[in-house]
């Protein structure tokens, strides 16, 4: 009989290590689908005298928060194990905050981004103490989405910065 949840063969990776990755890492596939999502209704809904500069940088927030949910799926995929994207299952298992909904003004909008990014950053940095001891590889995913986040963070905060 076939085991339909693993696709590498096995032998190949030790099935403890891929079953950890995927604890870590699934979580940030979560909590990045909901961060695109969310930043999506953020960037159709920001108002503000700075509107496009706002409103072009969140769709760059989205993409990257994208790229990243990519890039960790495909790791714990990588190591034949699946993750579940679907939007009732990221709604379920998502800690970051939700997103007003409709209009809101631009220092709204970026608290609550930055805020979003904030609760997805403890997932990461879990990730990065974790994997450090379990596998490099992952481990490497989980950094580089860390200083992806920070980096967007950044740019958002200092559209409100005093």
């Amino acid at each position: 009989m076939t085991d339909l949840t693993r696709t590498v063969p096995q032998g190949s990776v030790d099935p403890d290590v891929a079953a950890g990755v995927a604890q870590f890492l699934s979580q940030i596939v979560t909590d990045m689908t909901a961060l695109s999502v969310n930043g999506k209704q953020a960037h159709w809904h920001v108002r503000g005298i700075a509107f496009v500069a706002v409103h072009e940088l969140i769709d760059v927030v989205v993409d990257h928060a994208r790229e990243w949910a990519d890039l960790a799926a495909e790791r714990v995929v990588a190591l034949g194990l699946p993750v579940d994207g679907r939007i009732e299952s990221v709604a379920a298992k998502t800690v970051i905050p939700p997103t007003s909904p409709g209009f809101n003004q631009i220092d709204v909008t970026i608290a609550e981004l930055v805020a979003q990014i904030d609760a997805s950053l403890v997932a990461v940095r879990t990730a990065i103490d974790e994997l450090g001891e379990l596998d490099a590889s992952s481990q490497d995913v989980a950094i580089e989405i860390s200083r992806g986040l920070e980096k967007d963070r950044w740019f958002l905060a200092a559209h409100v910065a005093g």
